[in-house]
Protein backbone atom coordinates (compact mmCIF):
# COMPACT_ATOMS: atom_id res chain seq x y z
CA UNK A 1 0.00 0.00 0.00
CA UNK A 2 1.39 3.39 -0.90
CA UNK A 3 1.19 6.50 1.28
CA UNK A 4 -1.71 8.75 0.39
CA UNK A 5 -1.91 10.47 -2.91
CA UNK A 6 -2.68 13.54 -0.78
CA UNK A 7 1.18 12.92 -0.03
CA UNK A 8 2.69 15.77 -3.00
CA UNK A 9 6.16 15.49 -3.76
CA UNK A 10 5.85 19.52 -2.90
CA UNK A 11 3.95 18.95 0.48
CA UNK A 12 6.56 18.02 3.37
CA UNK A 13 5.10 16.05 6.44
CA UNK A 14 4.21 18.34 9.44
CA UNK A 15 6.69 17.37 11.54
CA UNK A 16 9.45 17.58 9.38
CA UNK A 17 10.08 21.45 9.85
CA UNK A 18 11.83 20.00 13.16
CA UNK A 19 14.11 18.24 12.06
CA UNK A 20 17.91 19.38 11.87
CA UNK A 21 18.58 18.81 7.85
CA UNK A 22 17.22 20.06 5.02
CA UNK A 23 14.31 18.34 3.90
CA UNK A 24 15.04 15.06 2.36
CA UNK A 25 13.04 13.79 -1.15
CA UNK A 26 9.66 13.46 -0.68
CA UNK A 27 9.46 10.69 -2.64
CA UNK A 28 6.00 8.44 -1.19
CA UNK A 29 6.99 5.53 1.14
CA UNK A 30 5.71 2.11 1.24
CA UNK A 31 3.59 1.49 4.20
CA UNK A 32 4.97 -1.81 5.61
CA UNK A 33 2.93 -3.77 7.14
CA UNK A 34 3.75 -6.47 10.48
CA UNK A 35 2.36 -10.22 10.17
CA UNK A 36 -0.55 -10.88 12.09
CA UNK A 37 0.48 -13.22 15.23
CA UNK A 38 -2.11 -13.02 17.61
CA UNK A 39 -5.54 -12.56 18.18
CA UNK A 40 -6.83 -9.45 19.42
CA UNK A 41 -6.55 -10.18 22.96
CA UNK A 42 -9.44 -9.77 25.25
CA UNK A 43 -9.56 -7.90 28.84
CA UNK A 44 -8.10 -10.18 31.95
CA UNK A 45 -11.11 -10.69 34.47
CA UNK A 46 -11.26 -7.90 36.87
CA UNK A 47 -10.49 -9.75 40.10
CA UNK A 48 -10.63 -6.80 42.13
CA UNK A 49 -8.12 -5.12 44.39
CA UNK A 50 -5.56 -6.76 46.14
CA UNK A 51 -4.06 -6.12 50.49
CA UNK A 52 -1.29 -3.92 49.64
CA UNK A 53 -0.58 -4.97 53.34
CA UNK A 54 3.28 -4.57 52.05
CA UNK A 55 5.17 -2.31 50.21
CA UNK A 56 6.68 -3.84 46.77
CA UNK A 57 8.28 -1.30 45.28
CA UNK A 58 11.99 -1.17 44.70
CA UNK A 59 12.77 2.91 44.45
CA UNK A 60 15.30 4.09 46.04
CA UNK A 61 12.93 7.09 47.24
CA UNK A 62 10.01 4.81 48.46
CA UNK A 63 11.00 5.79 52.11
CA UNK A 64 10.85 9.14 51.88
CA UNK A 65 7.63 10.07 53.38
CA UNK A 66 5.97 6.46 53.46
CA UNK A 67 4.84 4.51 56.24
CA UNK A 68 4.04 1.63 57.02
CA UNK A 69 0.40 2.73 57.44
CA UNK A 70 0.51 4.71 54.00
CA UNK A 71 1.45 1.37 52.44
CA UNK A 72 -1.36 -0.17 53.46
CA UNK A 73 -3.56 1.89 51.94
CA UNK A 74 -4.68 1.92 48.83
CA UNK A 75 -4.04 4.96 46.52
CA UNK A 76 -7.73 5.20 45.47
CA UNK A 77 -8.99 5.16 48.96
CA UNK A 78 -6.99 8.67 50.18
CA UNK A 79 -7.40 12.10 49.24
CA UNK A 80 -4.43 14.19 48.00
CA UNK A 81 -4.32 16.97 46.89
CA UNK A 82 -1.24 19.45 44.86
CA UNK A 83 0.41 22.62 46.31
CA UNK A 84 -1.79 24.19 44.01
CA UNK A 85 -4.75 22.62 45.15
CA UNK A 86 -6.07 20.16 42.24
CA UNK A 87 -7.15 16.59 42.95
CA UNK A 88 -7.59 15.35 39.68
CA UNK A 89 -4.70 12.49 39.83
CA UNK A 90 -4.53 9.07 41.75
CA UNK A 91 -0.79 8.36 42.89
CA UNK A 92 1.33 6.33 45.74
CA UNK A 93 2.12 10.08 48.00
CA UNK A 94 2.19 13.45 46.84
CA UNK A 95 4.71 14.36 49.12
CA UNK A 96 7.62 12.36 47.38
CA UNK A 97 6.83 14.62 44.18
CA UNK A 98 10.18 16.56 45.48
CA UNK A 99 12.10 13.67 44.77
CA UNK A 100 10.31 12.98 41.45
CA UNK A 101 11.71 16.49 40.25
CA UNK A 102 15.07 15.37 41.29
CA UNK A 103 15.08 12.14 39.25
CA UNK A 104 12.73 14.04 35.95
CA UNK A 105 15.71 16.84 36.17
CA UNK A 106 18.63 14.01 36.27
CA UNK A 107 16.65 12.16 33.21
CA UNK A 108 16.93 14.89 31.02
CA UNK A 109 20.68 15.58 30.89
CA UNK A 110 20.74 12.53 28.93
CA UNK A 111 17.30 13.21 26.66
CA UNK A 112 19.63 15.51 24.66
CA UNK A 113 17.66 14.59 21.43
CA UNK A 114 13.90 15.00 23.11
CA UNK A 115 15.12 18.65 25.06
CA UNK A 116 16.34 19.37 21.87
CA UNK A 117 12.83 18.87 19.84
CA UNK A 118 10.63 20.97 22.95
CA UNK A 119 13.48 24.16 22.61
CA UNK A 120 12.99 24.38 18.66
CA UNK A 121 9.07 23.66 18.86
CA UNK A 122 7.53 25.30 21.78
CA UNK A 123 7.77 28.54 20.31
CA UNK A 124 5.41 27.58 17.36
CA UNK A 125 3.01 24.99 20.22
CA UNK A 126 2.73 22.23 17.67
CA UNK A 127 0.63 20.47 19.75
CA UNK A 128 -1.48 23.15 20.83
CA UNK A 129 -5.18 22.00 20.78
CA UNK A 130 -4.21 18.07 21.38
CA UNK A 131 -6.05 16.37 24.31
CA UNK A 132 -3.93 13.30 24.33
CA UNK A 133 -4.55 10.25 26.89
CA UNK A 134 -1.20 8.10 27.07
CA UNK A 135 -0.88 5.35 28.89
CA UNK A 136 2.93 3.81 28.97
CA UNK A 137 5.57 3.35 31.72
CA UNK A 138 5.55 5.87 34.06
CA UNK A 139 9.30 6.96 34.80
CA UNK A 140 11.39 9.66 34.79
CA UNK A 141 12.08 9.34 31.28
CA UNK A 142 7.96 9.10 30.53
CA UNK A 143 8.15 12.73 32.83
CA UNK A 144 10.39 13.85 30.34
CA UNK A 145 8.35 13.37 27.33
CA UNK A 146 4.94 13.77 28.96
CA UNK A 147 6.38 17.55 30.05
CA UNK A 148 7.55 17.94 26.57
CA UNK A 149 4.07 17.30 25.20
CA UNK A 150 2.70 19.64 27.46
CA UNK A 151 5.24 22.41 26.17
CA UNK A 152 4.56 21.68 22.86
CA UNK A 153 0.47 22.99 23.45
CA UNK A 154 -0.89 19.47 25.03
CA UNK A 155 -3.18 18.25 27.55
CA UNK A 156 -2.08 14.77 28.95
CA UNK A 157 -3.90 12.61 31.09
CA UNK A 158 -1.25 9.34 32.08
CA UNK A 159 -2.10 5.53 32.86
CA UNK A 160 0.58 3.08 33.40
CA UNK A 161 0.45 0.20 30.90
CA UNK A 162 2.24 -2.24 33.76
CA UNK A 163 1.49 -2.50 37.10
CA UNK A 164 4.76 -2.64 38.12
CA UNK A 165 7.04 -0.23 36.37
CA UNK A 166 5.85 2.84 38.04
CA UNK A 167 8.14 5.00 39.89
CA UNK A 168 5.79 6.75 42.44
CA UNK A 169 7.73 9.72 43.27
CA UNK A 170 7.99 10.83 39.37
CA UNK A 171 4.16 10.17 39.52
CA UNK A 172 3.64 12.29 42.17
CA UNK A 173 6.05 15.23 40.69
CA UNK A 174 3.74 15.16 37.73
CA UNK A 175 0.89 15.26 39.78
CA UNK A 176 2.10 18.22 41.34
CA UNK A 177 2.70 19.78 38.05
CA UNK A 178 -0.84 20.03 37.03
CA UNK A 179 -0.31 16.46 34.87
CA UNK A 180 -4.10 14.40 35.85
CA UNK A 181 -2.27 10.92 36.11
CA UNK A 182 -3.51 8.17 37.38
CA UNK A 183 -0.70 5.29 38.70
CA UNK A 184 1.32 3.73 41.28
CA UNK A 185 3.13 0.63 41.50
CA UNK A 186 1.92 -2.33 42.38
CA UNK A 187 -1.56 -1.96 41.26
CA UNK A 188 -3.99 -4.78 41.16
CA UNK A 189 -5.73 -6.10 37.73
CA UNK A 190 -8.77 -3.39 38.90
CA UNK A 191 -7.02 -0.86 39.76
CA UNK A 192 -4.90 -1.20 36.52
CA UNK A 193 -8.62 -0.46 33.44
CA UNK A 194 -9.61 1.90 36.97
CA UNK A 195 -6.87 4.15 36.35
CA UNK A 196 -7.33 3.89 32.51
CA UNK A 197 -11.01 4.33 32.81
CA UNK A 198 -10.32 7.82 34.79
CA UNK A 199 -8.10 9.02 31.76
CA UNK A 200 -10.56 8.89 29.49
CA UNK A 201 -13.77 9.58 31.08
CA UNK A 202 -12.46 13.00 32.83
CA UNK A 203 -15.17 13.95 35.67
CA UNK A 204 -14.73 17.97 33.80
CA UNK A 205 -15.71 16.95 30.61
CA UNK A 206 -12.33 16.35 29.07
CA UNK A 207 -12.24 14.85 25.73
CA UNK A 208 -9.18 12.72 24.18
CA UNK A 209 -8.51 13.57 20.72
CA UNK A 210 -5.17 11.25 20.49
CA UNK A 211 -3.71 8.23 21.87
CA UNK A 212 -0.23 7.34 22.84
CA UNK A 213 -0.25 3.94 23.67
CA UNK A 214 2.10 0.71 24.79
CA UNK A 215 0.22 -2.45 24.49
CA UNK A 216 -2.91 -1.24 23.14
CA UNK A 217 -4.97 -1.74 26.74
CA UNK A 218 -5.72 1.86 25.94
CA UNK A 219 -6.92 1.76 21.94
CA UNK A 220 -9.01 -1.42 23.11
CA UNK A 221 -10.67 0.06 26.67
CA UNK A 222 -11.36 3.78 24.40
CA UNK A 223 -12.75 1.41 21.37
CA UNK A 224 -14.74 -0.91 23.56
CA UNK A 225 -15.43 1.42 26.33
CA UNK A 226 -16.08 4.26 24.49
CA UNK A 227 -17.05 4.78 20.59
CA UNK A 228 -18.35 8.08 21.05
CA UNK A 229 -14.61 9.04 21.89
CA UNK A 230 -12.78 6.55 19.82
CA UNK A 231 -14.37 8.09 16.83
CA UNK A 232 -13.14 11.43 17.49
CA UNK A 233 -9.30 10.62 18.06
CA UNK A 234 -7.15 12.08 15.26
CA UNK A 235 -4.40 9.56 15.43
CA UNK A 236 -2.81 6.83 17.69
CA UNK A 237 0.77 6.12 18.19
CA UNK A 238 1.57 3.07 19.48
CA UNK A 239 5.14 1.98 20.72
CA UNK A 240 5.24 -2.19 21.20
CA UNK A 241 4.94 -4.61 19.31
CA UNK A 242 1.84 -6.28 20.94
CA UNK A 243 -0.24 -3.31 20.67
CA UNK A 244 1.15 -2.94 16.75
CA UNK A 245 -0.36 -6.42 16.59
CA UNK A 246 -3.48 -5.39 17.88
CA UNK A 247 -4.03 -2.33 15.75
CA UNK A 248 -3.36 -5.11 12.77
CA UNK A 249 -6.17 -6.70 14.08
CA UNK A 250 -8.27 -3.67 14.01
CA UNK A 251 -7.60 -2.73 10.84
CA UNK A 252 -7.86 -6.41 9.42
CA UNK A 253 -11.32 -6.47 10.91
CA UNK A 254 -12.19 -2.98 9.46
CA UNK A 255 -12.32 -1.77 12.84
CA UNK A 256 -9.71 0.98 12.59
CA UNK A 257 -11.49 4.20 11.75
CA UNK A 258 -8.42 6.75 12.67
CA UNK A 259 -4.73 7.20 11.33
CA UNK A 260 -2.26 5.04 13.92
CA UNK A 261 1.37 5.34 13.49
CA UNK A 262 3.75 2.20 14.43
CA UNK A 263 6.51 3.41 16.14
CA UNK A 264 8.12 0.27 17.04
CA UNK A 265 9.02 -0.83 13.96
CA UNK A 266 10.64 2.33 13.20
CA UNK A 267 14.28 2.36 12.69
CA UNK A 268 15.00 4.20 15.71
CA UNK A 269 13.15 2.18 17.71
CA UNK A 270 14.17 -1.18 16.47
CA UNK A 271 18.08 -0.18 16.12
CA UNK A 272 18.56 1.60 19.44
CA UNK A 273 15.76 0.99 21.83
CA UNK A 274 14.99 -2.89 21.37
CA UNK A 275 18.50 -3.50 20.85
CA UNK A 276 20.94 -1.31 23.21
CA UNK A 277 18.28 -0.83 25.66
CA UNK A 278 17.72 -5.08 26.49
CA UNK A 279 21.61 -5.28 25.95
CA UNK A 280 22.11 -3.73 28.90
CA UNK A 281 18.86 -3.66 31.23
CA UNK A 282 18.42 -7.25 30.84
CA UNK A 283 21.85 -7.99 33.06
CA UNK A 284 20.87 -4.99 35.83
CA UNK A 285 17.83 -6.83 36.34
CA UNK A 286 18.74 -10.22 36.57
CA UNK A 287 21.85 -9.06 39.01
CA UNK A 288 19.54 -6.89 41.05
CA UNK A 289 16.38 -9.85 41.35
CA UNK A 290 18.36 -12.96 41.97
CA UNK A 291 22.45 -12.26 42.15
CA UNK A 292 22.99 -14.56 39.56
CA UNK A 293 26.82 -15.41 38.52
CA UNK A 294 26.28 -15.70 34.31
CA UNK A 295 29.40 -17.29 33.96
CA UNK A 296 28.68 -21.19 32.82
CA UNK A 297 25.06 -20.68 33.26
CA UNK A 298 22.89 -22.44 30.28
CA UNK A 299 20.13 -20.15 29.51
CA UNK A 300 17.36 -19.96 26.56
CA UNK A 301 16.47 -16.98 25.16
CA UNK A 302 13.03 -17.56 23.32
CA UNK A 303 12.94 -15.25 20.19
CA UNK A 304 15.76 -12.91 18.01
CA UNK A 305 14.25 -10.06 17.58
CA UNK A 306 15.85 -7.18 18.18
CA UNK A 307 15.08 -7.83 21.76
CA UNK A 308 16.61 -11.32 21.58
CA UNK A 309 19.60 -10.32 19.66
CA UNK A 310 20.43 -7.57 22.84
CA UNK A 311 20.18 -10.10 25.51
CA UNK A 312 21.74 -12.77 23.64
CA UNK A 313 24.61 -10.26 23.32
CA UNK A 314 24.88 -9.19 27.02
CA UNK A 315 24.65 -13.31 28.13
CA UNK A 316 27.05 -13.99 25.91
CA UNK A 317 29.60 -11.28 26.93
CA UNK A 318 29.26 -12.47 31.06
CA UNK A 319 30.32 -16.04 29.96
CA UNK A 320 26.97 -18.03 29.86
CA UNK A 321 25.90 -20.71 27.42
CA UNK A 322 23.09 -19.07 25.01
CA UNK A 323 20.48 -21.21 23.18
CA UNK A 324 17.84 -19.47 21.39
CA UNK A 325 14.41 -20.42 20.13
CA UNK A 326 13.11 -18.91 17.48
CA UNK A 327 10.43 -19.53 14.58
CA UNK A 328 11.16 -17.02 11.64
CA UNK A 329 14.21 -18.96 9.84
CA UNK A 330 15.72 -15.77 8.82
CA UNK A 331 16.10 -14.82 12.52
CA UNK A 332 17.00 -18.09 13.43
CA UNK A 333 19.99 -18.56 10.99
CA UNK A 334 21.19 -15.31 12.12
CA UNK A 335 21.28 -16.61 15.63
CA UNK A 336 23.32 -19.21 14.27
CA UNK A 337 25.68 -17.30 12.44
CA UNK A 338 26.35 -15.10 16.07
CA UNK A 339 27.43 -18.80 17.30
CA UNK A 340 24.03 -19.51 19.42
CA UNK A 341 22.54 -23.29 19.33
CA UNK A 342 19.10 -22.61 17.99
CA UNK A 343 16.73 -25.57 19.81
CA UNK A 344 13.20 -26.51 20.59
CA UNK A 345 12.20 -25.16 24.10
CA UNK A 346 11.18 -28.31 24.73
CA UNK A 347 14.47 -30.19 23.83
CA UNK A 348 15.91 -27.86 26.02
CA UNK A 349 13.72 -26.88 28.87
CA UNK A 350 15.14 -29.78 31.08
CA UNK A 351 18.67 -28.20 31.08
CA UNK A 352 18.58 -24.58 31.39
CA UNK A 353 19.24 -22.21 34.43
CA UNK A 354 17.49 -19.34 33.00
CA UNK A 355 14.56 -18.93 30.38
CA UNK A 356 13.93 -15.82 29.06
CA UNK A 357 11.24 -14.54 26.66
CA UNK A 358 11.59 -12.16 23.85
CA UNK A 359 8.51 -12.39 21.82
CA UNK A 360 5.64 -10.46 22.39
CA UNK A 361 3.70 -13.09 21.80
CA UNK A 362 1.48 -15.02 24.09
CA UNK A 363 1.85 -18.70 25.64
CA UNK A 364 5.38 -18.83 25.10
CA UNK A 365 6.10 -20.96 27.90
CA UNK A 366 3.27 -23.16 29.05
CA UNK A 367 2.82 -25.06 32.62
CA UNK A 368 4.17 -28.37 30.65
CA UNK A 369 7.30 -26.53 29.98
CA UNK A 370 6.93 -25.05 33.92
CA UNK A 371 6.41 -28.68 35.10
CA UNK A 372 9.70 -29.66 33.36
CA UNK A 373 12.15 -27.01 34.30
CA UNK A 374 14.98 -27.58 36.98
CA UNK A 375 14.98 -27.29 40.49
CA UNK A 376 16.15 -23.17 40.87
CA UNK A 377 15.15 -22.41 36.95
CA UNK A 378 14.93 -18.29 37.19
CA UNK A 379 12.21 -17.36 34.46
CA UNK A 380 11.58 -13.41 33.15
CA UNK A 381 10.05 -12.10 30.20
CA UNK A 382 11.56 -8.76 27.98
CA UNK A 383 8.73 -9.00 25.81
CA UNK A 384 5.41 -7.36 26.70
CA UNK A 385 2.73 -7.59 28.97
CA UNK A 386 2.41 -10.70 31.05
CA UNK A 387 1.12 -13.31 28.76
CA UNK A 388 4.60 -14.79 27.32
CA UNK A 389 5.00 -17.08 30.38
CA UNK A 390 1.56 -19.06 31.30
CA UNK A 391 1.31 -17.61 34.99
CA UNK A 392 -2.09 -18.32 35.82
CA UNK A 393 -1.62 -21.36 35.63
CA UNK A 394 0.43 -21.37 37.81
CA UNK A 395 -1.84 -20.26 40.83
CA UNK A 396 -3.38 -23.62 41.39
CA UNK A 397 -3.50 -25.37 44.43
CA UNK A 398 -1.09 -27.67 44.46
CA UNK A 399 1.66 -25.16 44.17
CA UNK A 400 3.07 -22.91 46.90
CA UNK A 401 4.00 -19.03 46.15
CA UNK A 402 6.59 -17.37 48.24
CA UNK A 403 7.56 -14.26 47.98
CA UNK A 404 11.04 -14.01 48.71
CA UNK A 405 12.32 -10.18 48.05
CA UNK A 406 10.52 -7.31 46.14
CA UNK A 407 9.52 -8.79 42.11
CA UNK A 408 11.35 -12.24 43.05
CA UNK A 409 8.65 -14.93 44.07
CA UNK A 410 9.18 -19.47 44.19
CA UNK A 411 7.19 -21.70 42.78
CA UNK A 412 7.10 -24.63 44.84
CA UNK A 413 5.64 -27.80 43.39
CA UNK A 414 4.54 -30.62 45.44
CA UNK A 415 7.94 -32.42 45.29
CA UNK A 416 9.86 -29.74 46.71
CA UNK A 417 11.15 -27.99 43.30
CA UNK A 418 11.06 -24.32 42.71
CA UNK A 419 11.49 -22.00 40.68
CA UNK A 420 11.99 -18.35 40.56
CA UNK A 421 9.51 -16.28 38.82
CA UNK A 422 10.33 -12.33 38.32
CA UNK A 423 8.01 -10.10 38.12
CA UNK A 424 4.98 -12.22 37.98
CA UNK A 425 6.32 -12.69 34.13
CA UNK A 426 5.74 -8.58 33.21
CA UNK A 427 8.58 -6.79 32.23
CA UNK A 428 12.07 -7.38 33.73
CA UNK A 429 13.58 -4.81 33.39
CA UNK A 430 11.02 -2.18 34.41
CA UNK A 431 10.37 -4.33 36.96
CA UNK A 432 13.18 -5.34 38.84
CA UNK A 433 15.65 -2.27 37.66
CA UNK A 434 16.25 0.63 35.41
CA UNK A 435 16.87 1.41 32.17
CA UNK A 436 19.34 3.50 30.00
CA UNK A 437 18.06 6.93 29.58
CA UNK A 438 19.73 7.87 26.34
CA UNK A 439 18.00 5.28 24.70
CA UNK A 440 14.45 5.91 25.89
CA UNK A 441 15.86 9.50 24.51
CA UNK A 442 15.65 8.62 20.83
CA UNK A 443 11.94 6.27 21.72
CA UNK A 444 10.14 9.44 23.17
CA UNK A 445 11.48 11.67 20.40
CA UNK A 446 9.89 9.86 17.80
CA UNK A 447 6.64 8.81 19.61
CA UNK A 448 6.52 13.02 19.87
CA UNK A 449 7.44 13.95 16.48
CA UNK A 450 4.21 10.87 15.46
CA UNK A 451 2.17 12.76 17.56
CA UNK A 452 3.15 16.13 15.99
CA UNK A 453 2.98 14.71 12.34
CA UNK A 454 -0.54 12.93 13.12
CA UNK A 455 -2.25 15.78 14.90
CA UNK A 456 -1.13 18.06 12.09
CA UNK A 457 -1.43 16.58 8.80
CA UNK A 458 -3.97 17.69 6.49
CA UNK A 459 -7.22 15.69 6.41
CA UNK A 460 -6.96 12.80 3.78
CA UNK A 461 -3.04 12.50 4.31
CA UNK A 462 -3.65 9.71 6.08
CA UNK A 463 -6.50 7.00 5.58
CA UNK A 464 -7.45 5.19 8.45
CA UNK A 465 -4.93 2.56 8.23
CA UNK A 466 -1.39 1.68 10.42
CA UNK A 467 1.58 3.45 8.83
CA UNK A 468 5.43 3.01 9.52
CA UNK A 469 6.74 6.41 10.88
CA UNK A 470 9.23 7.57 7.84
CA UNK A 471 12.97 7.08 8.26
CA UNK A 472 13.45 10.77 8.09
CA UNK A 473 11.80 11.66 10.96
CA UNK A 474 14.54 9.32 13.18
CA UNK A 475 17.27 11.54 12.00
CA UNK A 476 16.31 14.06 14.34
CA UNK A 477 17.21 11.47 17.45
CA UNK A 478 20.69 10.74 15.60
CA UNK A 479 22.22 14.03 15.31
CA UNK A 480 22.09 14.73 19.09
CA UNK A 481 25.83 14.14 20.46
CA UNK A 482 26.65 10.99 22.27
Amino acid sequence: MSLPDAVAADEPAAAEKFLFMAPVSKTPKKIQFADDMQEFSKFPTKTGRRSLSRSISQSSTDSYSSDSSDDETSPRDKQQITSKGSADFCVKNIKQADFGRREIEIAEQEMMALISLRKRAQGEKPLLGAKIVGCTHITAQTGVLIETLCALGAQCRWSACNIYSTQNEVAAALAESGVAIFAWKGESEDDFWWCIDRCVNADSGWQANMILDDGGDLTHWVYKKYPHVYKQIRGIVEESVTGVHRLYQLSKAGKLCVPAMNVNDSVTKQKFDNLYCCRESILDGLKRSTDVMFGGKQVVVCGYGEVGKGCCAALKALGAIVHVTEIDPICALQACMEGFRVVKLSEIIRQVDVVITCTGNKNVVTREHLDRMKNGCIVCNMGHSNTEIDVTSLRTPELTWERIRSQVDHIIWPDGKRIVLLAEGRLLNLSCSTIPTFVLSITATTEALALIELYNAPEGRYKQDVYLLPKKMGFIDCRCPC
